[in-house]
């Protein structure tokens, strides 16, 4: 009998072992996202802590690590050194169609980030003058696509200018150094060099802007679903905020990115913080701007680009969170 209620302990304290075991691995040890200058609700969230607040309980710490870039924040993505990334949205199908596992669960915003500009006493004056140009801009970005396409429509291609890979802060050195001739810029540094150092505009097109994507990885999202649901949840409180709060979004853009109140202003009104949840407008759009990663040889030969997008786009999240 002793033997029997020793054989009944030891399964028991087994069971328990595991069951424990499986609640140790429904939260992470840390949820680790990125910021970015040119997602303002990551600025906020950073800012008030209310995703620290949330996971106090749980014990799970937050980590923040700084975003340059699109490519940044899908390199951090495909690394495994974030779990959710800022990124443009045709520069996360470039990613996915390419093998980065990411999903696409939450729109921080409808932003006009990127145009192609150029310096205030530049003799260029159309799309066609910069044939044969140096042209600055950040590969896997929406303004190195938004060049792309901007070209494609005036009947160039790459090959007609020379891109100059540089990441977006050093497009812009250069394009106020007079080291290129344009630059495919991105918020709020675009802001910052209209309005002091007077750069000018070339080309603008609201719909070659794709949205801004708050994107996690395959593997995340699987595995802890409910704190991806947490996350967005808390991004709907830092868009409902910048909505009810313009002003002190400004200042806090403007505190946090170190920027001039004047910039700020400027970025904040080409963002359109109104419809967070991804859907078929997402789709659709990010469908019709898919053709330019065939066309430049962006992606591998043979690769379905409507597919990955059809992957990548993932409402359910945004859906169960946003009323």
């Amino acid at each position: 009998m002793p033997s029997l209620f020793k054989r009944l302990a030891a399964t028991l304290g087994g069971l328990l072992a595991a069951a424990g075991i499986a609640h140790a691995a429904d939260k992470p040890k840390e949820i680790r996202l990125d910021y970015a200058y040119y997602s303002p609700p990551s600025l906020v969230l950073k800012h008030f802590g209310w995703l620290e607040e949330d996971f106090k309980a749980d014990g799970v710490p937050i980590k923040w690590v700084l975003s340059q870039g699109s490519n940044r924040a899908l390199e951090f993505l495909n690394s495994g050194s974030v779990d959710f990334g800022s990124t443009a949205g045709l520069a996360a199908v470039l990613s996915k169609a390419n093998g980065n596992p990411i999903k696409s669960v939450y729109v921080f915003s409808r932003p006009e980030w990127t145009a192609l500009l150029v310096a205030k006493d530049s003799p260029i004056k159309s799309l066609k003058d910069l044939k044969g140009k140096k042209i600055a801009a950040t590969k896997g970005t929406d303004p190195f696509l938004f060049l792309l396409r901007s070209l494609h429509q005036e009947g160039l291609s790459k090959s007609d200018v020379e891109i100059l890979a540089l990441q977006h802060a050093d497009g812009r050195a250069a394009l106020e150094q007079g080291r290129v001739d344009a630059w495919a810029g991105l918020d709020p540094l675009m802001a910052g060099s209209e309005i002091q150092a007077g750069s000018r505009i070339l080309h603008r097109n609201v719909a070659f802007n794709t949205y801004g994507f708050l994107n996690t990885t395959e593997a995340f999202a699987k595995q802890y679903p409910e704190q991806v649901r947490r996350v967005i949840a808390a991004y709907e409180k830092a868009r409902k905020w910048i909505v009810a709060n313009p002003a002190e979004t400004a200042r806090l853009l403007s505190e946090e990115a170190k920027l001039p109140l004047e910039v700020a202003r400027l970025q904040l009104k080409r963002n359109d913080f109104s419809n967070p949840v991804p859907g078929a407008e997402h789709v659709a759009a990010l469908k019709a701007a898919a053709p330019i990663l065939v066309e430049e040889d962006l992606v591998r030969k043979g690769t379905n680009v409507g597919a990955a997008i059809d992957a990548l786009v993932d409402p359910g999240f945004a859906k169960s969170v946003v009323k």
